[in-house]
């Protein structure tokens, strides 16, 4: 009771929290989850998985801010793909079918499935060079007609 009036009257002690010892980390920002691309592929992939799916890790691409979702370590042989060069990093990418492989400093690889781009869309890595065909639809006569009849 004693406490309660004195947070009453406004005379209740204010004593700060030390600093010290606090295990809170702060809402991570978009602007330092930068992939740093000067360290072995294990720290790679784990600065990828620990931001994703918020903010998401991200690196320039083509001067575009691409933001990688869905990595894991490729212990493998470096399998073919067509290259994609990634600002900062020391060897380019490969657009593989399974998604984008990218090197660490060590020479070992990680696997990335998903990319975003700025404007929001995601496609599957494996996808990065024919994210910009599109297909049309050809209707067949038949469907034509139906098109018509459900207009």
């Amino acid at each position: 009771v004693e406490a309660v009036h004195l947070i009453a009257d406004g005379k209740a002690p204010r004593i700060p929290q030390p600093k010290e010892g606090a295990t809170y980390e702060g809402i991570q920002k978009k602007e330092n989850a930068e992939i740093s691309w000067d360290q072995p592929a294990a720290s790679l992939h784990n600065w990828i998985r620990g931001h994703d799916k918020v903010p998401g890790a991200w690196t320039t691409i083509d001067g575009q801010v691409v933001t990688f979702y869905g990595s894991s370590l490729f212990d493998a042989s470096v399998p073919a793909g067509q290259e994609l060069a990634i600002k900062g990093a020391s060897r380019p990418g490969l657009v593989t079918k399974n998604g984008l492989v990218v090197f660490g400093n060590d020479g070992k690889m990680v696997l990335v499935r998903n990319l975003q781009f700025e404007d929001g869309k995601m496609i599957p890595a494996s996808k990065y060079f024919s994210a910009d065909e599109t297909t049309t639809l050809e209707l067949t006569e038949e469907e034509k007609k139906m098109a018509e009849d459900i207009r």
